[in-house]
């Protein structure tokens, strides 16, 4: 498969809470999300370079994007984050590869700009335990 843009996204939905799967692209206008490993320093004295260990897996994502509060859509899915605590599955998906994680969402937060656009912002954390792949 040849290189290819991060246009025109295949899967972008996260679980209601209710677990059901929601597509949420068209809310999102830009989103970030990282699989970071923790480390552990093991260097000796012994040493002039640093030795390290890798230790557990991550994985992290924040979701932007604009309010609309139609029914199946960003709003409808995140306005539960400040009341529930429950487990949700976000899955991303381009060029035919898929990432999914369970996630727990710790926060929906609204933005009223100066020029009066009404932005979200979603920070989500790994929840289970299960290391991030891709498959």
């Amino acid at each position: 498969m040849p290189k290819q843009s991060g246009l025109a996204w295949t899967t972008l939905s996260v679980d209601d809470s209710a677990g059901t799967a929601r597509d949420i692209r068209n809310d999102v206008t830009n989103f970030e999300f990282a699989t970071p490993r923790a480390v552990q320093d093991v260097t000796g004295v012994d040493k002039s370079a640093m030795e390290r260990l890798l230790l557990l897996a991550d994985f992290s994502i924040t979701l932007n994007g604009v309010f609309n509060p139609d029914a199946n859509r960003a709003h409808d899915v995140l306005k539960t984050v400040p009341s529930t605590s429950v487990n949700r599955t976000v899955t991303l998906t381009i060029g035919g590869k898929t990432l999914a994680n369970e996630c727990l969402f710790t926060d929906y937060a609204l933005t009223r700009a100066a020029d009066g656009a009404l932005t979200f912002q979603a920070p989500g954390v790994l929840a289970d335990g299960n290391v991030p792949t891709w498959a």
